[in-house]
Protein backbone atom coordinates (compact mmCIF):
# COMPACT_ATOMS: atom_id res chain seq x y z
CA UNK A 1 0.00 0.00 0.00
CA UNK A 2 1.34 3.39 -0.90
CA UNK A 3 2.33 5.87 1.49
CA UNK A 4 0.05 8.31 0.06
CA UNK A 5 -3.07 6.15 1.01
CA UNK A 6 -2.10 6.10 4.51
CA UNK A 7 -1.44 9.75 4.75
CA UNK A 8 -4.75 10.35 3.95
CA UNK A 9 -5.67 7.79 6.69
CA UNK A 10 -3.51 10.07 9.10
CA UNK A 11 -5.85 13.54 7.98
CA UNK A 12 -8.86 11.30 7.90
CA UNK A 13 -8.38 10.40 11.62
CA UNK A 14 -7.23 13.75 12.56
CA UNK A 15 -10.63 14.79 11.62
CA UNK A 16 -12.23 11.62 13.82
CA UNK A 17 -12.77 8.12 14.38
CA UNK A 18 -13.06 5.91 11.26
CA UNK A 19 -14.51 2.20 10.96
CA UNK A 20 -11.41 -0.13 9.06
CA UNK A 21 -12.97 -2.40 6.59
CA UNK A 22 -10.73 -5.03 5.89
CA UNK A 23 -10.66 -8.22 3.35
CA UNK A 24 -10.49 -10.83 6.02
CA UNK A 25 -10.50 -13.60 3.17
CA UNK A 26 -11.66 -14.74 0.10
CA UNK A 27 -13.73 -18.09 -1.38
CA UNK A 28 -13.64 -17.85 -5.11
CA UNK A 29 -12.93 -15.06 -7.37
CA UNK A 30 -13.19 -11.03 -5.14
CA UNK A 31 -12.50 -7.84 -6.72
CA UNK A 32 -9.45 -7.38 -3.72
CA UNK A 33 -7.17 -9.92 -2.29
CA UNK A 34 -6.66 -10.72 1.68
CA UNK A 35 -5.49 -7.36 3.64
CA UNK A 36 -6.81 -4.88 1.43
CA UNK A 37 -9.01 -2.26 2.75
CA UNK A 38 -10.75 0.92 3.08
CA UNK A 39 -11.31 3.43 6.07
CA UNK A 40 -14.62 4.70 6.51
CA UNK A 41 -15.68 8.00 8.66
CA UNK A 42 -18.92 9.79 8.74
CA UNK A 43 -18.19 11.91 5.61
CA UNK A 44 -14.97 10.38 3.89
CA UNK A 45 -13.75 7.24 2.34
CA UNK A 46 -10.33 6.33 2.29
CA UNK A 47 -8.83 3.59 -0.48
CA UNK A 48 -11.31 0.91 -1.68
CA UNK A 49 -11.91 -2.93 -1.58
CA UNK A 50 -12.57 -3.34 -5.15
CA UNK A 51 -15.64 -0.82 -5.79
CA UNK A 52 -19.02 -1.96 -6.95
CA UNK A 53 -21.99 -3.06 -4.63
CA UNK A 54 -19.96 -4.62 -2.23
CA UNK A 55 -18.09 -1.75 -1.27
CA UNK A 56 -21.40 0.23 -1.53
CA UNK A 57 -22.67 -2.27 1.34
CA UNK A 58 -19.38 -2.05 3.24
CA UNK A 59 -19.46 1.55 3.22
CA UNK A 60 -22.96 1.64 4.69
CA UNK A 61 -22.63 -1.15 7.17
CA UNK A 62 -18.93 0.46 8.29
CA UNK A 63 -21.32 3.96 8.91
CA UNK A 64 -23.89 1.96 10.90
CA UNK A 65 -21.34 0.79 13.51
CA UNK A 66 -19.33 4.05 13.54
CA UNK A 67 -21.62 4.90 16.28
CA UNK A 68 -21.49 1.99 18.48
CA UNK A 69 -17.53 1.31 18.09
CA UNK A 70 -17.91 -1.81 17.51
CA UNK A 71 -16.09 -4.81 15.58
CA UNK A 72 -17.60 -7.34 13.04
CA UNK A 73 -17.32 -9.62 11.04
CA UNK A 74 -19.97 -9.88 7.79
CA UNK A 75 -19.85 -12.75 4.60
CA UNK A 76 -20.96 -11.36 1.38
CA UNK A 77 -21.60 -13.63 -1.45
CA UNK A 78 -20.47 -12.03 -4.98
CA UNK A 79 -23.97 -13.20 -6.58
CA UNK A 80 -26.71 -11.37 -8.57
CA UNK A 81 -28.02 -9.92 -5.07
CA UNK A 82 -25.14 -7.78 -5.26
CA UNK A 83 -24.99 -6.99 -8.52
CA UNK A 84 -21.23 -8.58 -8.82
CA UNK A 85 -20.45 -11.90 -10.94
CA UNK A 86 -17.14 -12.29 -9.66
CA UNK A 87 -18.80 -15.90 -7.78
CA UNK A 88 -16.91 -15.58 -4.55
CA UNK A 89 -17.84 -15.35 -1.22
CA UNK A 90 -15.51 -12.09 0.80
CA UNK A 91 -15.38 -12.14 4.47
CA UNK A 92 -14.64 -7.96 5.73
CA UNK A 93 -13.98 -7.16 9.23
CA UNK A 94 -14.69 -3.75 10.62
CA UNK A 95 -12.38 -2.16 13.16
CA UNK A 96 -13.09 1.14 15.14
CA UNK A 97 -10.02 3.05 14.77
CA UNK A 98 -8.73 6.52 15.84
CA UNK A 99 -6.21 9.09 15.73
CA UNK A 100 -4.56 6.77 18.94
CA UNK A 101 -4.27 3.58 16.44
CA UNK A 102 -2.43 5.16 13.88
CA UNK A 103 1.31 4.00 14.83
CA UNK A 104 0.07 0.90 14.64
CA UNK A 105 -1.98 1.39 11.36
CA UNK A 106 0.67 2.52 9.69
CA UNK A 107 2.75 -0.61 10.32
CA UNK A 108 0.28 -2.80 9.75
CA UNK A 109 -1.56 -1.14 6.59
CA UNK A 110 1.49 0.59 4.89
CA UNK A 111 3.72 -2.55 4.34
CA UNK A 112 7.28 -3.09 2.99
CA UNK A 113 8.06 -0.46 0.36
CA UNK A 114 10.89 -1.92 -2.12
CA UNK A 115 13.76 0.66 -2.42
CA UNK A 116 14.27 2.05 -5.64
CA UNK A 117 16.90 4.74 -7.05
CA UNK A 118 16.30 6.72 -10.10
CA UNK A 119 19.05 8.78 -11.49
CA UNK A 120 17.88 11.31 -13.65
CA UNK A 121 15.80 14.57 -13.07
CA UNK A 122 14.65 15.27 -16.70
CA UNK A 123 11.20 14.91 -18.48
CA UNK A 124 11.09 11.46 -17.65
CA UNK A 125 12.54 11.27 -14.07
CA UNK A 126 9.54 13.83 -13.02
CA UNK A 127 7.44 11.79 -15.30
CA UNK A 128 8.02 8.01 -13.29
CA UNK A 129 8.19 9.99 -10.02
CA UNK A 130 4.76 10.90 -10.10
CA UNK A 131 3.55 7.60 -11.44
CA UNK A 132 5.91 5.43 -8.40
CA UNK A 133 3.47 8.00 -5.99
CA UNK A 134 0.97 5.53 -5.44
CA UNK A 135 3.26 2.26 -5.58
CA UNK A 136 5.36 0.02 -2.76
CA UNK A 137 8.36 1.70 -3.48
CA UNK A 138 11.07 3.88 -1.79
CA UNK A 139 12.50 6.08 -4.71
CA UNK A 140 15.87 8.27 -4.23
CA UNK A 141 15.65 10.11 -6.30
CA UNK A 142 19.38 11.70 -7.50
CA UNK A 143 20.70 13.96 -9.97
CA UNK A 144 24.15 15.69 -10.10
CA UNK A 145 22.18 18.96 -10.35
CA UNK A 146 21.13 20.33 -6.63
CA UNK A 147 18.98 22.80 -8.16
CA UNK A 148 16.84 20.30 -10.69
CA UNK A 149 14.52 18.48 -8.14
CA UNK A 150 10.67 19.99 -7.89
CA UNK A 151 9.20 21.16 -4.52
CA UNK A 152 5.90 19.27 -5.19
CA UNK A 153 7.08 15.33 -4.45
CA UNK A 154 4.98 12.09 -3.83
CA UNK A 155 5.39 11.43 0.07
CA UNK A 156 7.76 8.09 -0.88
CA UNK A 157 10.12 9.69 -3.14
CA UNK A 158 13.31 11.86 -1.36
CA UNK A 159 15.67 13.49 -3.34
CA UNK A 160 19.40 13.57 -3.08
CA UNK A 161 22.40 15.52 -5.11
CA UNK A 162 25.27 13.01 -5.82
CA UNK A 163 28.45 14.61 -7.77
CA UNK A 164 29.79 12.88 -9.33
CA UNK A 165 26.74 10.76 -9.68
CA UNK A 166 27.70 7.54 -10.08
CA UNK A 167 29.39 8.17 -6.27
CA UNK A 168 25.97 7.71 -4.86
CA UNK A 169 25.91 3.86 -5.93
CA UNK A 170 27.80 2.92 -3.56
CA UNK A 171 25.69 3.71 -0.51
CA UNK A 172 22.15 1.92 -2.17
CA UNK A 173 20.44 -0.23 -0.09
CA UNK A 174 20.75 -3.77 -1.02
CA UNK A 175 17.76 -4.93 -2.97
CA UNK A 176 17.77 -1.70 -4.29
CA UNK A 177 16.09 -1.55 -8.53
CA UNK A 178 17.91 0.89 -10.47
CA UNK A 179 16.73 3.00 -13.14
CA UNK A 180 19.54 5.46 -14.94
CA UNK A 181 17.96 8.18 -17.44
CA UNK A 182 20.52 11.09 -16.53
CA UNK A 183 20.74 14.60 -18.67
CA UNK A 184 24.17 12.93 -19.99
CA UNK A 185 25.03 9.94 -21.93
CA UNK A 186 28.31 9.85 -20.03
CA UNK A 187 26.60 9.62 -16.61
CA UNK A 188 24.57 7.02 -17.88
CA UNK A 189 27.70 5.20 -18.50
CA UNK A 190 29.42 5.59 -15.16
CA UNK A 191 26.39 4.97 -13.11
CA UNK A 192 26.03 2.09 -15.32
CA UNK A 193 29.85 0.95 -14.87
CA UNK A 194 29.31 1.67 -10.68
CA UNK A 195 25.93 -0.85 -10.48
CA UNK A 196 27.88 -3.54 -12.79
CA UNK A 197 30.67 -2.74 -10.24
CA UNK A 198 28.45 -3.23 -7.52
CA UNK A 199 26.98 -6.43 -8.71
CA UNK A 200 30.77 -7.81 -9.40
CA UNK A 201 31.17 -7.54 -5.74
CA UNK A 202 27.94 -8.04 -3.91
CA UNK A 203 25.34 -9.15 -6.57
CA UNK A 204 22.72 -6.87 -4.40
CA UNK A 205 20.96 -4.93 -7.56
CA UNK A 206 18.13 -6.99 -8.60
CA UNK A 207 17.36 -4.78 -11.43
CA UNK A 208 19.29 -2.53 -13.39
CA UNK A 209 17.72 -0.26 -15.99
CA UNK A 210 19.23 2.38 -18.29
CA UNK A 211 16.88 4.26 -20.85
CA UNK A 212 17.82 4.54 -24.43
CA UNK A 213 17.45 2.63 -27.82
CA UNK A 214 19.08 -0.23 -29.37
CA UNK A 215 21.76 1.76 -30.74
CA UNK A 216 22.63 3.77 -27.29
CA UNK A 217 23.37 0.29 -25.64
CA UNK A 218 25.22 -0.97 -28.57
CA UNK A 219 27.29 2.08 -28.11
CA UNK A 220 27.71 1.88 -24.15
CA UNK A 221 28.31 -2.21 -24.07
CA UNK A 222 31.44 -1.25 -26.56
CA UNK A 223 32.50 1.12 -24.23
CA UNK A 224 31.52 -1.50 -20.92
CA UNK A 225 33.59 -3.59 -22.32
CA UNK A 226 36.67 -1.62 -22.79
CA UNK A 227 36.48 -1.30 -19.20
CA UNK A 228 36.72 -4.83 -18.65
CA UNK A 229 33.43 -6.20 -18.21
CA UNK A 230 31.75 -9.89 -19.63
CA UNK A 231 29.23 -10.45 -21.27
CA UNK A 232 27.58 -11.92 -18.95
CA UNK A 233 27.88 -9.20 -16.53
CA UNK A 234 26.42 -6.39 -19.30
CA UNK A 235 23.29 -9.14 -19.71
CA UNK A 236 22.41 -7.87 -16.28
CA UNK A 237 21.42 -4.53 -17.17
CA UNK A 238 17.97 -4.00 -19.00
CA UNK A 239 18.10 -1.37 -22.17
CA UNK A 240 15.73 0.07 -23.77
CA UNK A 241 13.69 -0.32 -20.50
CA UNK A 242 10.12 -0.17 -20.29
CA UNK A 243 7.12 -3.23 -21.49
CA UNK A 244 7.54 -4.83 -24.95
CA UNK A 245 4.56 -2.98 -27.51
CA UNK A 246 4.33 0.03 -25.35
CA UNK A 247 5.77 2.41 -28.13
CA UNK A 248 5.14 6.05 -27.41
CA UNK A 249 7.65 8.33 -26.36
CA UNK A 250 5.94 10.43 -24.59
CA UNK A 251 7.63 11.04 -20.94
CA UNK A 252 4.24 9.75 -19.41
CA UNK A 253 4.14 7.10 -21.36
CA UNK A 254 7.68 5.68 -20.96
CA UNK A 255 6.75 6.70 -17.06
CA UNK A 256 3.98 4.16 -16.95
CA UNK A 257 5.46 1.65 -19.16
CA UNK A 258 8.59 1.38 -16.81
CA UNK A 259 6.64 1.49 -13.71
CA UNK A 260 4.68 -1.39 -15.15
CA UNK A 261 8.24 -3.26 -15.76
CA UNK A 262 8.99 -2.80 -12.58
CA UNK A 263 5.95 -4.11 -10.56
CA UNK A 264 6.48 -6.97 -12.77
CA UNK A 265 9.95 -7.73 -11.79
CA UNK A 266 8.70 -7.36 -7.72
CA UNK A 267 6.26 -9.90 -8.42
CA UNK A 268 8.81 -12.21 -9.89
CA UNK A 269 10.66 -12.12 -6.48
CA UNK A 270 13.49 -10.55 -8.53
Amino acid sequence: MSVAKVHLLAQALARGPAMLVSVDSVQGSGPREPGAWMAVTADAVVNTIGGGHLEFEAIAAARALLPTDEAAMRRYALGPSLGQCCGGVVHLKFEAVSQADLPALQARLQGPLAPLALFGGGHVGRALVQALGPLPFAVRWIDSRDEIFPSDLPLNVACEHSDPVQAAVAALAPGTRVLIMSFSHAEDLDVVAACLTRLRSHNDLPFVGLIGSQTKWATFRHRLEARGFSADELARVTCPIGLPGIAGKQPEVIAVSVAAQLLQHSNKGL
